[in-house]
């Protein structure tokens, strides 16, 4: 029991200095130490054993630590078992490179999405990749998306508070009843510089062999290139369709055989 316990204890402080680099910044062992909650000395060999299978590596000009390769290995494959990543990959880089926008799948974990790919369109680069972070559920249209696979009550109890990123961020669960039931209506959500300033995307939810909602995707990119204004509804089309054909790819048979609560989505 104790040499269980030693191991268990080795691997969650193992797992703690990983989740020290997840701002991407390089750090000294002091800050890994810090993070941790564990001594330097402790820090510094667990980060010489991390080094040594290629979890993490050093900078060779600054000597600072950041993330290694073993862990690109292991995320590579961790989303190619995704069934949802596995079948949304093609037509998610179809759509961006046709319309020169962002597109993106996400998944819902606990209170957070998140993401399984997105691609980069030639109006809206990124200068880093989305796969594998989280953002909120409430302030993002695949969020909201997202989370009309649940009931007014389930989302209270996921989310107690609706925090506040920007002056147009939902903040309200009345508000966001609203919002979700105008979404199951039509079949997709908006956000609109509620997480960020200048941002803004369009989303659908997409659906599992049973009807119920697996994943999302979005197209997204600055707020004036994306011009929701004007384009909402040929951008709404386009990204249910492309949502639809991957909920076929996913087994989905059509809204006779969804949940009576998911059925609005895709009526």
């Amino acid at each position: 029991m104790a040499s269980e316990l030693g191991t268990n204890q080795s691997v969650e402080k193992a797992a703690t200095i990983l989740s020290a680099f997840v701002d991407g910044r390089l750090l000294r062992v002091s800050d890994v130490a810090k993070h941790a909650g564990l001594g330097q000395s402790t820090a510094s060999r667990l980060l010489a054993t991390l080094e040594s299978l290629e979890y993490v590596e050093r900078d060779p000009v600054s000597s600072l630590y950041r993330l290694g390769p073993a862990l690109i290995t292991l995320a590579g494959t961790a989303v190619n078992q995704n069934p949802a990543h596995r079948e949304a990959r093609q037509p998610a880089q179809n759509l961006a490179a046709s319309l020169g926008l962002g597109v993106n799948v996400a998944e819902r974990r606990q209170e957070s999405l998140f993401y399984l790919c997105n691609f980069e369109g030639r109006l809206a680069p990124r200068s880093f990749a989305l796969m594998g972070q989280r953002n909120p559920l409430h302030a993002t249209g695949l969020g909201k998306c997202l989370l009309l696979g649940l009931d007014p009550a389930q989302r209270r109890a996921l989310m107690p508070r609706l925090h506040q990123y920007t002056p147009y961020t939902i903040t309200t669960h009345d508000e966001l009843d609203r919002v979700l039931d105008e979404a199951a209506r039509r079949g997709y959500a908006t956000e609109t510089e509620e997480l960020a300033l200048g941002r803004a995307c369009i989303a659908t939810p997409i659906l599992g062999h049973s009807g119920s909602v697996v994943a999302a995707i979005s197209i997204s990119g600055p707020l004036s290139t994306l011009d929701l204004t004007g384009r909402e509804a040929e951008l709404a089309s386009t990204v249910i369709e492309t949502a639809d054909s991957i909920s076929v790819g996913l087994g989905y048979l059509g809204p006779t055989h969804a949940p009576p609560s998911i059925t609005g989505v895709r009526g």
